[in-house]
């Protein structure tokens, strides 16, 4: 008898644990390692559950991150807050709703003193008048209004630089049900100065009363019955944002046209299909080079944080030239589409090339067709891996990009390329099922020197007959090669394919801005 046919650590099975190992069964019915609630907690802060994946619903996934979120709250408190300030802080997330979630969860469940770090980190991860009207819509569903959390609210306010908080008076109103006069009821904060205090009794009993400062408060109110030449010389003169405009003026170029040169760069690369079907931003004309201008400063879109994912979907949209439910068409202009191409990688910020051999392994399968990237409508996993590929693509010269679900197929997409184009040429690639082993089967059977395997799954593998750390073993000891193997999670699952013993394999967060050049120190080391 061939008793190693049944059982030996060189060739397992997927649908079956590595002998010996600590391996889970994963939601495809295949077995992979859990990664740790601090990494889950990172998947979740920058990838979300919106919609949920293939396998696992949105109810079912969230609650799965939330217990984990629990869990770091139990461990670590005080880490947990940080950790979710720090990534909230540092633009890596696209979405700023979970890092409020979980925040809400720490001033709730955690101990006094992960209470208190959490309450003071609020104006860390509320920077807006929506991400506190979003805090405020998590908390009251764990917890009720006690004097720490109105101290709270109430310094969320009384912190700010009056003419800072008159913006978000008339910038942001509402979200959530939830206005600024329900927070300040609510908080009843003891206004630092005179001029907060004129502002408070505007927000709360709409009496206003003109002082130095709540210029911005005056223009608002007068833009709301203005001519479009008024409203125009409101705009230019208190730069007035495009939330403070009665949607009647919307329609207008020469309206647009006054907001363009002191919109911030989110809400302009948010705004270009509007610009654009206004007809504002035609080919060659001024405004259009005045966006491209904007979108060509790297300097400025790192300064603004504005996260690259945001630009990708912003790309998809605009270059479609219709909006995702099929409202509103326009022309895309052209050198717009280029401009936020190139934005999209200046938004990763500069990423040290490493020389390196590698092998960018795209998972294609059909579990990787289902969800959302932070909840924006159509950006799978499966196609938006192709476009963080690129990032390293560009970088690295030495790199060939292949994409595998039941076999593995030569991806033709290069940098380039514009993304969009990219991102049509991966999602026509054939579904199959997930076997994260052949990146490292192929290149062995071709002899393909390889110094890093970079694998884009959400690591729900099941079809092949050797687990992939087994692979990538195989590949290092027959090709005499220290190749390492980095996952990148697109999904905020539990699961990875890296052995955690194994200290030349990496689990990262797939659109984490922070993840190329985390990926280049790995490699080098």
């Amino acid at each position: 008898m061939k008793w190693t046919k049944h059982f030996q650590t060189a060739r397992t099975p997927q649908n079956q644990p590595i002998p010996g190992s600590n391996q889970k069964a994963n939601h495809a019915g295949g077995y992979a390692w859990e990664v740790s609630d601090w990494t889950q907690l990172d998947r979740f802060l920058i990838l979300g559950s919106e919609g949920g994946t293939f396998y696992v619903g949105e109810q079912k996934l969230t609650v799965q991150n939330a217990q984990a979120v629990q869990r770091c709250i139990e461990q670590d408190g005080i880490r947990t807050v940080e950790r979710i300030a720090e990534i909230s802080e540092s633009g890596r997330a696209p979405k700023n709703d979970p890092a409020l979630f979980a925040l809400a969860m720490c001033a709730s469940f955690g101990d006094e003193k992960t209470r208190k770090a959490a309450l003071e980190a609020l104006p860390r991860v509320a920077r807006i008048g929506t991400h506190l009207f979003h805090f405020m819509e998590f908390i009251q569903q764990f917890r009720g209004w006690g004097r720490g959390l109105r101290r709270a609210i109430a310094d969320w306010y009384n912190q700010k630089d009056l003419k800072a908080l008159a913006l978000q008076a008339v910038k942001y109103r509402q979200r959530d049900g939830w206005t600024h006069r329900d927070a300040l009821r609510l908080a009843h904060p003891v206004a630092p100065s005179e001029g907060h205090q004129k502002l408070y009794r505007w927000i709360t009993r709409d009496q206003f009363e003109p002082a130095t400062g709540l210029e911005l408060i005056e223009a608002f109110k007068q833009v709301q019955q203005a001519s479009v030449p008024e409203a125009v010389k409101l705009i230019k003169r208190h730069r007035l944002p495009r939330e403070a405009l009665p949607t009647e003026l919307l329609v207008r170029p020469e309206v647009w046209e006054a907001l363009l040169p002191h919109m911030p760069l989110e809400a302009m690369v948010r705004n270009l299909a509007n610009m654009t079907r206004v007809g504002l931003l035609t080919p060659m004309s001024d405004a259009s080079r005045l966006v491209q201008r904007k979108l060509g400063n790297s300097e400025a879109i790192l300064k603004a944080r504005i996260h690259p994912i945001k630009i990708l979907a912003a790309l998809r949209t605009y270059a479609g030239g219709q909006g995702m439910r099929g409202h509103g068409q326009w022309t895309p202009v052209q050198q717009v589409v280029d401009a936020l191409d190139g934005a999209f990688y200046s938004a990763f910020g500069n990423v040290t090339p490493t020389g390196k051999r590698i092998m960018l392994a795209l998972d294609v399968s059909g579990s990787m067709e289902w969800g959302h990237i932070a909840g924006i409508p159509g950006l799978t996993p499966r196609v938006a891996s192709a476009a963080l590929a690129l990032v390293t693509a560009s970088t690295e010269a030495q790199h060939m990009v292949m994409g595998f679900s039941h076999q593995l197929v030569p991806i033709g997409i290069s940098p380039r390329q514009r993304l969009d184009d990219v991102l049509n040429t991966v999602g026509r690639v054939p579904m199959g099922g997930t076997d994260c082993a052949l990146p490292m089967l192929h290149a062995l059977k071709e002899n393909i020197p390889v110094d890093a395997f970079i694998v884009y799954t959400d690591s729900e593998t099941w079809y092949g007959n050797v687990h992939p750390a087994q692979a990538l073993q195989r590949y290092r000891r027959e090709m005499g090669i220290a190749a390492k193997l980095i996952v990148v999670g697109m999904q905020s699952n539990r699961f990875s394919i890296a052995d955690p013993r194994d200290g030349g394999m990496l689990d990262v967060v797939g659109f984490d801005t922070a993840t190329p050049e985390v990926m280049s120190d790995f490699m080098v080391q």
